[in-house]
């Protein structure tokens, strides 16, 4: 989705939500629409903070639990650690690596959907489907680590 796009989706859900545009939001929004990685909010309060330098982080998490609302982010959690933010609103799955704690965007096969479809009953509204491992970079280490020590 280009930036002009990313604009008018925000402008619209916030609209819907009664909530005006605000500069703050926007660059939260951008930051997360433009990596795609899947940050913490600190995360995401570092990256606005470049652009606009005296963003706190309260208006950050303020930022992000109103995009959150409006349904353009969506909050992913994983245990007991800090809540990441996701621009993708398709459905998918994510992928935590075990060791850095990435989080990687899964698309889902369409087979996988037409399992669960209307006409065998299901009603699928929303779902979150995690897998866990190594990302690629972990796992060459990792595999590097075992032939040194091996």
């Amino acid at each position: 989705m280009g930036n002009s796009q990313n604009k008018d989706a925000l402008d619209s859900a916030l609209a819907g939500k009664g909530l005006r545009m605000t500069r703050q939001r926007a660059l939260v929004y951008e930051v997360l629409m433009d990596e795609g990685d899947h940050p913490t909010a600190d995360e995401v309060h570092r990256r606005v903070r470049r652009k606009m330098p005296t963003i706190s982080l309260a208006t950050v998490y303020n930022c992000l639990e109103k995009l959150v609302e409006c349904g353009l982010i969506r909050q992913v959690n994983r245990d007991r650690e800090s809540s990441r933010f996701c621009g993708n609103m398709r459905e998918h799955g994510h992928f935590h690596c075990n060791i850095c704690g990435a989080v990687f965007d899964v698309d889902l096969a369409e087979p996988v959907l037409e399992q669960l479809a209307p006409k065998r009953g299901f009603r699928v509204d929303h779902f979150d489907i995690t897998f866990r491992g190594l990302c690629p970079a972990c796992s060459q280490e990792q595999t590097a680590g075992n032939r040194r020590t091996g």
